[in-house]
């Protein structure tokens, strides 16, 4: 296996009102493809923050982020937006799909904006949709989905440009417990069947079990779990 990221000696410090929130204090971790890690931590201690800077949406304050060796310090920010577009998957507990659009358009409208070309795009949109059992609901508009298949196809949307690196925060979190098991398995299953390296946060220690391995984030550091 190869690895796909690595995140040594993060710091990330918010000021307010006065104070200094020490987010991170020097997080270290390391992915490598086909990996599937559990991210555990109470609510507020960071778990966010530090995706958002494995996903390049936010800067450390000190320490660096490698996505498949490369340190991203490094690039441009058109270059870290190509980087995110073609090669890192985002999903959230909330699943963000365009009320607009049918599920495919949801998971083809990604492919199209990196340049894959249409047939290719809804060739791609449809495997993933059969992958979590929703090509009957291909065609179907966001709120004529239920909550769970709302979040799998917020699932297969950020698998769509094929990551090799997936940051989950909390993606099965505004589902019920039955709804959430059969999604959450869906989703290692097609993960593992990709070959991604994958974050996934997590409150659920049944879920976290279910992975490869689980880190724990105290006190602005990540410990094996």
């Amino acid at each position: 296996m190869s690895e796909i990221l690595r995140l040594e000696q993060l710091v990330r410090t918010f000021h307010s009102e006065g104070e200094d929130l020490h987010i991170l204090r020097g997080a270290n971790l390391a992915l490598q493809g086909g990996e599937i890690v559990a991210l555990v931590a109470p609510s507020g201690s960071g778990k966010s923050t530090l995706l958002h800077l494995a996903g390049l949406l936010e800067r450390p304050d000190s320490g660096t982020v490698r996505i498949q060796g490369v340190d991203t310090s490094r690039l441009s920010d058109s270059e870290k937006t190509r980087l995110r577009r073609d090669e890192i998957g985002f999903v959230y507990q909330a699943h963000h799909l365009l009320a607009e659009f049918t599920a495919i358009e949801n998971i083809t409208i990604p492919q199209l904006i990196a340049g894959t070309a249409n047939d290719k795009a809804e060739a791609r949109s449809l495997k993933l949709l059969a992958a979590f059992g929703l090509t009957d609901r291909a065609n179907h508009l966001p709120g004529k989905l239920s909550g769970g298949e709302r979040q799998r196809v917020a699932i297969a949307r950020a698998m769509a440009n094929a990551p090799k690196l997936l940051l989950a925060d909390e993606p099965t979190g505004n589902l019920d417990v039955a709804t959430a098991g059969i999604v959450f398995e869906e989703l290692l299953r097609v993960v593992r069947s990709e070959k991604i390296a994958a974050l996934i946060a997590t409150h659920n220690p049944d879920l976290a079990a279910r992975m490869d391995r689980v880190v724990i984030l105290r006190d602005g550091v990540l410990f094996a779990g």
